[in-house]
């Protein structure tokens, strides 16, 4: 089996990506500064402490581990933050990255597997959106997304680079018997707010906007499990590593659910009403995001496999279980 570098492998995304890698037998290598990953979730290999911009200290890295690819999923992803200050956004995801490329390109390491997002189309102009949806980011978040998408792609064509570039819509869910889930300071996602409503961590969920053109009014958002958007980069790196061409595509479970939905299901797999009230809408808010997923179903053969009640169930289990014995 090969061995994966996986920058940002102690935070949300990364560490289900290193489960799911070290389940099917790959060597793992976990490169974080800590700064928003958690030592404890890093169990499935070495933990390296560095930052994607330190060149020399990621030189170290591939000189002693000898990587056969790399998953990269080290970036600052707080949206309303990189409103706030752009800069620290542009430094950490686009330089960062391209640190990490140059180092690849003088290891000769060609395979490279990338956390996007389908923040990189902006305001959705057709639904469900695929991957030829019009790329017009409305958040610098989103720019350095697609900036790093664009970059590895350059160097692909000058340099030979294969690259699988993973766009996900809504990352929920958890992995609550490993020890890992969703932990982010500050929690801006609707799910763990949600339960965070329940078990009396926060007075009340907030509905932002209730007259959306949807079925109900208010939001609709493509929720996929971490656990599938993990096997997902397990497929696009072994395709990678197979000698397989580069792609794009999107990570959704290709179905949508409202804000109201969500929390009809959270009463449903928990048997506890969400106390919820309306309150104005978001600045920078889409009425709707679903993903057309066919791409990744035809090239990496992955499909969803755990629908909103699995993925809140997973969910409810870590934050009320779980996480108050995880620390690090």
């Amino acid at each position: 089996m090969a061995t994966i570098l996986v920058t940002g492998g102690a935070g949300y995304v990364g560490a289900h990506c290193c489960l799911a890698l070290a389940r099917t037998g790959h060597k793992l290598v976990v490169y974080d500064n800590l700064g928003n990953g958690h030592r404890q979730f890093v169990k499935w290999g070495p933990l390296v402490e560095g930052d994607i911009r330190d060149r020399a200290r990621l030189q170290a890295v591939f000189a002693e581990h000898k990587p056969d690819a790399v998953l990269h999923c080290a970036a600052l992803i707080e949206v309303g933050e990189s409103v706030k200050h752009p800069e620290r956004f542009y430094d950490n995801n686009v330089t960062g990255a391209l640190v990490l490329l140059d180092v690849m390109r003088e290891a000769g390491v060609g395979a490279f597997v990338f956390s996007s997002t389908c923040a990189i189309y902006g305001k959705p102009q057709f639904l469900p959106m695929n991957e030829s949806h019009p790329q017009a980011p409305v958040s610098p978040y989103g720019w350095t997304k697609l900036v790093v998408e664009r970059a590895s792609a350059d160097m692909a064509a000058a340099y030979g680079l294969r690259f699988a570039h993973l766009r996900y819509f809504n990352a929920a869910g958890a992995a609550p018997a490993e020890g890992i889930g969703e932990r982010h300071n500050p929690e801006t996602h609707a799910l763990p707010l949600a339960l965070f409503t329940l078990l009396g961590r926060r007075e009340g969920f907030k509905i932002f906007g209730d007259d959306y053109d949807t079925r109900d009014g208010t939001c609709l958002r493509d929720y996929v499990h971490v656990l599938d958007l993990a096997d997902a980069h397990v497929r696009a790196l072994e395709r990678l590593l197979g000698g397989g061409q580069s792609l794009a595509a999107n990570l959704g479970a290709g179905e949508g659910v409202t804000v109201l939905e969500l929390l009809d299901a959270i009463e449903r797999v928990t048997g506890r009403p969400v106390p919820a009230a309306p309150a104005p809408r978001r600045d920078g808010d889409a009425p709707a995001l679903v993903s057309d997923n066919a791409l990744a179903r035809r090239e990496l053969g992955w499909a969803p496999m755990r629908g909103i009640d699995a993925i809140i169930a997973d969910a409810w289990e870590w934050h009320g279980k779980v996480e108050a014995g995880v620390s690090g």
